[in-house]
């Protein structure tokens, strides 16, 4: 099932934080829900939405 976009993620281990709509909606308070999803160090979690330029 897919997880709407509105969903935010916390999770602050995942390689691609840094470039993940889902993170930067968690910080700026924006996300309808948060959840941590199960990126890490090494790769990403599958539920990545790269930030729009």
């Amino acid at each position: 099932m897919a997880v709407p976009e509105d969903v935010g993620c916390k999770n602050e281990n995942c390689i691609k934080k840094d470039e993940c709509k889902r993170q930067m909606i968690y910080k700026n308070g924006t996300a309808r829900e948060v959840k941590s999803f199960g990126g890490n160090q090494e790769k990403g979690c599958g539920k990545y939405i790269p930030i729009e330029k």
